[in-house]
């Protein structure tokens, strides 16, 4: 535990100082509510004072519900078990809903004054056990890129140097938690979106299994490619944070038996991986070298806990072709009508996206579903001598926050918007889970993450290598970052 600061409360008791407060790690402000060592009101107050200091230079929450979150703290109280989180603020990504909170949809210009009726199914969940919500974080336009960026809020910016971005869709959720503003924050994935974002800002990010968070009624329900998950600054607030997410609703159809509890239960005495394969690119995409050097030296370390290192990796080298088939027929079915009706209001990576996907003969999308199934059969027998696959979470280090896209990485020409984060994408198409864990930084100073790939509904076993890696090489966001805010270079 942190060393405390005592501070005289206006009416004369002692109480732990703002910044004590958000050095907890999200384990240990749980115990002191739970304890009733602290109040939940106290911690709304400590989320707002760090909001109103960091926000100007990172703009991770650009809506602000702290009103809302008073009124809920005044009204916690008792334990309710498993899960629990017992009025922990966190922040909620603007594409999920809390009720009478603005809802832009990732700052797109046709939702910008919506507000929500209600929350949607995770918020409700979440906020039965216990969050407060103090805010939405920022996303690109309903979550369509890799860089947090859109029309109605503008950039989030890396807390290790605001020139840069801290990656998509769920950008704003990772700033919020690295900074301090909030001890856990929701996020979503479909291509990158938790894993990118979690290893730009040098915090921790599960993509979980399908089915494991309940998701909305909009959207594609029986896809498996987008997920909600955590994300947090160690591997044991992960847990924490998916315990009070999980829930089997039947307005998902995807929807997993949940056991709120299981995964902080499992990190207790972590298990670690006996046969670990690595790969530094998994065969679908380049990646700098000091990227793959640090990753490299990082995974190397699972020996000190008793592991067998070895690389490997089952062929993927079709996944890139794959994914835009797959995605392409998700995006044709849910985006085009609003493409139609709205024109140029829409992004114009939807419009691009679709564009693509119209000119895929109907015999590439059934050689994809084939071909997904072929990797995931490759996967699966992969997984008969391998515990978990590991390999970098970004291909490079973050870029100018102003930047949409990624162009290109050394000599190598990227086809698509997106086919830079091929990394994480080639994982999202098999239905598993995947933690992204910080595990050291560049020579600049810029957070590095790796992916560690677990067996189908093995949430609870990718948590524990994840936790038996932090143990060995530390946490390096445990502490919440001051941001260095740097100016970009005129010209």
């Amino acid at each position: 535990m942190p060393v405390w600061h005592i501070a005289r409360h206006p009416q004369g008791e002692r109480r732990m100082s703002d910044r004590s407060l958000i050095d907890l790690t999200a384990v240990q402000a749980v115990a002191l509510l739970r304890a009733g060592k602290v109040s939940p009101a106290e911690l709304v107050e400590a989320s707002a004072a760090r909001i109103a200091a960091v926000e100007p230079a990172i703009n991770a929450l650009p809506i602000l519900c702290l009103e809302r979150a008073r009124v809920q703290a005044a009204s916690i109280g008792g334990d309710g078990g498993a899960g629990w989180l017992g009025g922990l603020p966190i922040s909620v990504k603007d594409l999920d809903e809390v009720a009478g909170v603005r809802h832009t949809m990732g700052g797109s210009v046709l939702f910008a004054e919506t507000v929500s009726t209600e929350s949607s199914p995770m918020v409700r969940v979440l906020e039965g056990r216990g969050a407060i919500p103090v805010g939405k974080s920022n996303s690109p336009e309903f979550g369509f890129n890799a860089s947090t960026i859109n029309a109605l809020h503008g950039p989030t910016r890396n807390p290790h140097d605001t020139r840069l971005t801290v990656g998509g869709s769920s950008g704003g959720a990772a700033a919020s938690v690295a900074t301090g503003e909030v001890w856990l924050a929701t996020g979503s994935d479909l291509g990158s979106s938790i894993r990118l974002p979690a290893a730009f800002c040098g915090v921790v990010g599960l993509r979980p299994s399908p089915g494991r968070v309940p998701r909305g009624r909009r959207g594609m329900p029986f896809s498996t490619l987008p997920v909600l998950g955590p994300i947090a600054r160690t591997v044991g607030d992960v847990a924490l944070g998916l315990d009070a997410m999980v829930a089997e609703l039947w307005s998902d159809p995807l929807s997993l038996p949940a056991q709120p509890g299981a995964f902080s239960a499992a990190l207790a005495r972590p298990v670690g991986p006996a046969r670990v394969a690595w790969s530094a690119d998994l065969g679908v995409s380049p990646v700098d070298p000091e990227i793959a050097a640090l990753c490299t030296a990082a995974v190397a370390r699972f020996a000190e806990a008793g592991a067998v290192v070895e690389e490997a990796c089952p062929d993927l080298s079709q996944a890139v072709e794959v994914f835009h088939g797959i995605r392409g027929v998700n995006h044709l079915a849910a985006f085009a009508p609003l493409a139609a009706a709205e024109g140029a209001r829409v992004i114009p990576e939807i419009h691009a996206s679709l564009e693509r996907a119209r000119g895929v003969p109907i015999e590439r999308f059934a050689w994809a579903e084939r071909e997904r199934a072929a990797m995931f059969a490759r996967l699966m027998y992969f997984f008969e001598t391998h515990d978990v696959l590991v390999c970098p979470a970004a291909i490079m280090p973050p870029f100018p926050a102003e930047w949409r896209r990624v162009d290109r990485l050394g000599n190598h020409a990227f086809d698509s918007y997106i086919d830079w984060i091929a990394i994480t994408f080639a994982i999202s198409l098999l239905g598993v889970p995947v933690l992204s864990l910080p595990v050291g930084f560049t020579g600049a100073g810029l957070p590095v993450g790796i992916q560690i790939i677990g067996r189908p509904r093995g949430d609870a076993a990718v948590l524990a290598a994840g936790a038996v890696l932090e143990q060995v090489i530390g946490a390096p966001g445990q502490r919440p970052v001051d941001p260095v805010v740097r100016h970009a270079t005129p010209g």
